[in-house]
């Protein structure tokens, strides 16, 4: 295996970051619990932060129109989810670079310069909707969002701007920690166990049949598995937290992990959709829905559903700036860790601190046009997502790259059969959106 692509520890290169100090375990299953416990993180986070506010809004709608009858689809997407970031895992640790980095070297600068703009636009434009989704929560919640929203974007740059890795990693992981409050808003509601099984298991087409709605529907639950900017954030994360072949089986099972806890999140906001139904209730956005059940089930769900939307958007909103900033830095030759303090890598901070301003002052402007941006994320994601996948397929076929952790023949099977229905329902989404006619009964 040629090693011109792996690097030496972060502590080798840079001697301004201390070295971790190994300690003596005696019992083999410690040992596996604290080296899991130290690679544990990037998983749970690129996963987790997934469930942003578009995906809340995207889930929560599902089951507020067709109840539980779509569950089916998504623990379908759990393995979908779980092989798109295996291969991350495996070319972050391989190569010891982020995603940009390693599609400009491999495949030149023109395709180097297509990902990075197609993703720092999609990027800004992403956390515009998710500052507006806490906007609007913040809003029914009784808070004036020119202070909130102020509020959320300096909280949001104090986690990053801390000088170390650990210490965002640690808070960042409490955010995704409260996100199984889904789980207690599901068993609140208390929907029939015999449906939420046959909805799971039996994969079926709602009453009324295929229909246009459902057909976008269904294209935008795909859609919010897997972004263009998780490639790109976990391998940067990866490479920023120094991780080694001799972690890959536990990178696997942190990822596995945040893929589980992604998927029946997305069932627990499915559920609450559904209990919208049930009540019949319209739905118009999430945070209308937990003022209504919040008048039919209690406060509880009122408030519990809007700050998990606000959570939502916080997650989303830090992973995603982050993916721009490393994803710039690598580019440009900057410093781009997490490890250094503001002063030493001050272009890679700034990107971040911009990303996360501009987006929450474009929210602040009065009439900003927030729906025409939604669109805009749709169409262009649609059309980054496939190439983008497509490249980190070809990089984990570089044997050159990867040697014995290359892609196996099976692997290749499974990810171009993913790749190719990704290809072709961001295609139908990209059209749906941009040419409504073009789709009878939409």
């Amino acid at each position: 295996m040629s090693n011109k692509f792996v690097t030496a520890p972060a502590s080798v290169l840079d001697p301004r970051i201390e070295p971790a100090r190994g300690r003596s375990v005696k019992s083999k299953w410690a040992r596996d619990v604290l080296t899991f416990l130290m690679v544990f993180g990037p998983g749970l986070i690129v996963m987790v932060a997934d469930n942003d506010a578009g995906a809340v809004s995207t889930y929560s709608q599902a089951g507020a129109q067709y109840g539980t009858r779509l569950l089916w689809l998504v623990l379908l997407l759990l393995p979908v989810t779980y092989f798109i970031q295996e291969m991350v895992v495996r070319l972050g640790i391989a190569t010891g670079k982020g995603h940009a980095a390693m599609i400009y070297q491999r495949f030149g600068r023109w395709w180097g310069l297509f990902s990075l703009i197609d993703l720092e636009l999609v990027n800004f434009l992403t956390l515009v909707t998710e500052f507006a989704a806490i906007d609007l929560a913040l809003t029914k919640l009784g808070v004036d969002p020119r202070i909130g929203i102020p509020v959320a974007a300096a909280g949001l740059v104090l986690i990053a701007f801390t000088g170390s890795y650990r210490r965002w990693e640690r808070t960042v992981v409490l955010l995704c920690l409260l996100d199984l409050a889904w789980f207690a808003v599901a068993f609140r509601l208390r929907p029939p166990a015999g449906e939420l099984v046959r909805g799971a298991l039996v994969p079926g087409v709602p009453a009324g049949g295929i229909t246009a709605d459902l057909m976008f529907l269904v294209i935008a639950i795909v859609g919010t598995t897997i972004a263009p900017w998780q490639l790109f954030f976990q391998q940067s994360c990866i490479a920023d937290k120094r991780l080694r072949f001799s972690d890959l089986k536990w990178a696997r099972l942190d990822t596995l992990l945040g893929a589980c806890v992604t998927v029946t999140v997305a069932g627990c906001m499915m559920i609450a959709g559904s209990a919208s139904l049930a009540h019949g209730f319209r739905f118009t956005d999430p945070a209308q829905m937990a003022l209504d059940l919040g008048t039919a089930a209690g406060g509880f769900f009122r408030h519990a559903m809007l700050l998990l939307m606000v959570n939502a958007a916080v997650l989303g909103t830090t992973a995603i700036s982050l993916s721009s900033a490393w994803a710039y830095g690598e580019v440009r030759g900057w410093a781009h860790s997490l490890q250094l303090p503001v002063r030493e890598a001050p272009g890679f901070y700034a990107v971040y601190l911009a990303c996360v301003a501009a987006a929450a002052g474009l929210v602040l402007i009065p009439g900003a046009p927030l729906q025409l941006i939604i669109l805009g994320v749709q169409v262009l994601a649609g059309v980054m997502l496939p190439s983008a996948i497509i490249f980190l397929q070809l990089l984990l076929n570089d044997r050159e790259l990867l040697g014995e952790f290359a892609n196996k023949p099976w692997n290749n099977v499974v990810n171009w059969t993913i790749i190719i229905v990704l290809f072709a329902l961001s295609l139908i989404l990209a059209a749906q959106v941009a040419a409504p006619k073009l789709f009878p009964g939409a």
